[in-house]
């Protein structure tokens, strides 16, 4: 007998629908598993023939043979092992098959029959939505997750003979769908987070964070230790505008893809802040391995990287930020294909300004200019670049730690960058863009007009800074975010100067004009 059931499968963030197909024929007994399978999908056969013993079926005597198709595809993970079983039942006619019609399932199997949580599940609700599907089977622990898409039934079942007896009452299902409840998901956005107000001075760093924060523009932070880089970095996420039901959606399901959404969890609703050790390798960062998963750049998507301690990690390790920071994407290409993983995420570097911490305070640092520019240098001048905003740190001064002048906090600050997100709402209504720091050059031109004696301006420190193509668009694009913080509709050259300031670092340091 042949029976088929619909399942999905992951391919780095996206999902593709399945064909598991099973037919039961007389011969010497067999089960075969065929269809460009991994190990952990051939394994299943084990795993499918205990489980249903253990739940009370007896397996055919025949041979089986079970098709994942498409055939061409390379088949992953432990999802597979239900709509196997499932599958097999029904060539066994002990469910009816045209209780699968429209129905997806995924989930893997325990021994006992039990269904356990998979990777994944969000996504391919989500295909399973757009291909008109009326209803899913998944893990209980991952329902949760699938039950935030909206537009399909999604059941949470605990064992093999749940799922059995749902299909045989199919048409008055004995289970209920599980139902999202979105006030209770987001209130977790409300959550005590650092606060700005505990940070005393540093006024000129403060003001680079939170144009960073409202055009989520890249930002680089030098200066001795113990000035506050970390203190500050840590406390941006409480200035970033709040994520959207899209965005909340696109990070989930990139936590969904690597497993890290805990039980019960069905949303990343506050924006990710990653702070990597700098001994983290490349594939760590990126991505990647025998089987893709995402990286920590694609982990911070809509949210914070913090690199902290900038020139401690590898050279290697700090030039595959290039494309990500220019395309938002990281791109991971092996033998049995390519995946693509988003990483629009706000970088945050912090670093010394050399071995000791202390230049260019000669009264303290005893480092040579030769150590000073290795030190230095381990930055690339292509990463440099790529920063929008470069700034520094001063050592605090005593009267700033024990003043009773009390510094502005998170909400002030917030809400002067909610003023500025929504300009940019309006913006980029309907282009997909997000932030200001996500234009490129065409935008650029489109968006950020200037007129003749801001375009002079602009001319004349192009060439006075020795200003690459890029350093003059992102100049352009930080100077439209610091005029929607002050609510102006147009760039002026006020503007223009406080966003050439941020580039005016590299000279003093690294020996660039621009």
């Amino acid at each position: 007998m042949y029976s088929t059931v619909i399942s999905g499968g992951i391919r780095g963030i996206y999902s593709y629908l399945v064909q598991v197909e099973v037919d039961t024929a007389q011969g010497l007994p067999g089960f075969e598993m065929v269809g460009y399978l991994g190990s952990e999908v051939k394994e299943a056969k084990e795993r499918v023939r205990v489980a249903l013993k253990n739940a009370g079926f007896a397996m055919p005597a025949g041979r089986i043979t079970v098709n994942i198709s498409p055939a061409d595809v390379p088949k992953e993970g432990t999802a597979y092992d239900l709509p196997v079983a499932v599958a097999v039942l029904a060539s066994m006619e002990v469910v009816p098959r045209d209780a699968l019609n429209r129905l997806l399932m995924i989930g893997e199997l325990g021994l006992n029959g039990e269904l356990r949580p998979v990777r994944g599940v969000l996504p391919i609700v989500r295909k399973a939505k757009e291909a008109g599907f009326r209803s899913c089977i998944v893990p209980k622990e991952n329902e949760s997750e699938g039950a935030v898409v909206e537009g399909i039934l999604v059941y949470g079942l605990s064992h093999l003979r749940e799922v059995t007896i749902f299909l045989q009452q199919h048409k008055t299902p004995p289970y209920k769908p599980a139902v999202a409840d979105f006030e209770k998901i987001f209130a977790g956005q409300q959550e005590k987070q650092f606060d700005f107000e505990e940070v005393q001075g540093q006024e000129g760093v403060r003001r680079a964070a939170e144009i960073a924060a409202a055009g989520f523009h890249h930002l680089l932070m030098i200066g001795p230790p113990g000035s506050g880089k970390t203190m500050i970095a840590k406390r941006i996420p409480s200035i970033l505008p709040p994520m959207s039901m899209e965005e909340s959606l696109e990070v989930s399901t990139v936590y969904s893809v690597a497993g890290l959404l805990k039980e019960g969890q069905s949303l990343v609703c506050r924006r990710p802040f990653l702070n990597p050790h700098h001994t983290i390798s490349e594939h760590a960062l990126a991505g990647g391995g025998r089987i893709p998963r995402p990286g920590v750049l694609s982990l911070a998507h809509r949210g914070v990287l913090f690199l902290d301690e900038l020139t401690e990690f590898k050279r290697s390790t700090l030039e595959i930020l290039r494309q990500p920071m220019e395309d938002k994407v990281v791109q991971i290409a092996r033998s049995v294909g390519s995946v693509v993983y988003p990483a629009s995420c706000l970088i945050v570097g912090a670093m010394n300004p050399c071995p000791c911490g202390y230049y260019p305070d000669r009264n303290q640092c005893s480092c040579s200019p030769h150590e000073i520019y290795r030190y230095l240098h381990k930055v690339s001048g292509p990463l440099l670049d790529r920063m929008d905003l470069v700034t520094e740190t001063k050592k605090v001064e005593i009267e700033n730690l024990n003043g009773p002048k009390r510094s502005e906090s998170s909400a002030e600050i917030l809400e002067r960058i909610m003023r500025a997100r929504r300009m940019q709402e309006k913006r980029f209504a309907g282009t997909g863009f997000h932030f200001n720091a996500d234009m490129g050059p065409a935008q650029v031109r489109k968006y950020c007009p200037l007129e003749k004696k801001e375009g002079q301006m602009m001319q004349q420190l192009f060439s006075a800074m020795n200003l690459s193509a890029r350093a003059y668009h992102k100049v352009i694009k930080v100077a439209r975010t610091i005029a929607d913080l002050e609510g102006s509709e147009r760039i002026e050259r006020r503007h223009l100067a406080e966003a050439a300031c941020y580039r005016k670092t590299d000279s003093k340091y690294w020996g660039r004009n621009g």
